[in-house]
């Protein structure tokens, strides 16, 4: 999230430029690892129904403690990013070198979540391909009724890629400094991203297969579900951009954070055209 070039920051006690933001003392990584762990510590310990003994009291976690440590993990996010937001757009700290860094992590960023699917596409194509005896040497397997991809998975496929098109709209919008373009074009994007997971959502109930349905079902839902996962990280992300486009963050020559909302947008596009031919189209033969 990046804001106006002006003047490098400077050093405070001697007042020699530099072209770097030097980042003041701050909690949001304290507390970011305290809710971290926090949220594992009580999934971790829900999923083994353990319980913590205090005093002689014994008291188990449950669902109760993922949701506070749920809490407590976007409670960081919501006042870490808000940090950010203020160094970016009110005290102007991001210079071009700054930004330039940005750039780099965030495409680092997208390459380690494509290596994340792609270990996801190993594991398919390494059953579908080569389908052991326990599938009967076929893939799909003969006792799983698979989705017809021309149906479902294809209007969601129309409904992405036209959210791909809306936030290039908007981002173009950002260049010519048309504020009201980019905010349409955002607030299509966020409708569409939630009427992709809403069909998602719609998919999934009326499936007949479930996870625990052999290596189709756990490869079909690790895949699709993860993708989904991302979809809806995307779609807060974009909102994000849509409340700051509204109240006029970005500029043509300062909008990192429409940027890398565009980017991790574009990505989650691409790996659904692959999960479309591979796990809907070759999946259904």
């Amino acid at each position: 999230m990046s804001s106006d070039h002006h003047d490098s920051p400077t050093f405070e006690d001697s007042g020699i430029p530099q072209p770097w933001h030097l980042v003041r003392p701050s909690p949001w990584p304290f507390l970011g690892a305290m809710a971290a762990g926090l949220i594992t510590g009580a999934t971790v310990m829900y999923l083994h129904q353990d319980k913590i003994t205090l005093g002689g009291l014994s008291v188990a976690p449950g669902l109760n403690g993922v949701l506070v440590g749920l809490a407590a993990v976007l409670a960081v996010m919501i006042g870490w990013w808000r940090s950010v937001i203020h160094e970016a757009f009110i005290e102007k700290a991001y210079t071009p070198p700054v930004k330039l860094g940005l750039h780099y992590g965030m495409a680092l960023f997208i390459s380690s979540e494509v290596m994340f699917f792609v270990a996801f596409f190993w594991a398919y194509y390494s059953a579908a391909l080569f389908p052991p005896a326990v599938l009967g040497g076929v893939w799909p397997p003969a006792d799983i009724p698979t989705a017809n991809p021309f149906e479902m998975p294809l209007l969601m496929t129309v409904i992405l890629l036209s959210s791909g098109v809306a936030v290039t709209w908007a981002h173009h919008a950002v260049l010519r400094d048309d504020r009201k373009g980019a905010v349409t074009g955002l607030l299509v994007t966020v409708l569409l991203g939630v009427s992709f997971s809403v069909c998602q959502a719609y998919e999934y109930a009326h499936a007949d297969f479930s996870l625990s349905s052999g290596m189709f079902g756990s490869t079909f839902y690790m895949a699709t579900g993860f993708h989904g996962l991302h979809v809806m990280i995307g779609t807060i992300f974009l909102a994000v951009c849509l409340w700051r486009a509204a109240e006029g963050h970005f500029r043509p020559d300062g909008h990192f954070g429409l940027t890398a909302a565009a980017w991790y947008w574009h990505f989650v596009d691409v790996v659904w055209l692959f999960l479309f031919v591979s796990v809907y189209w070759y999946g259904s033969h």
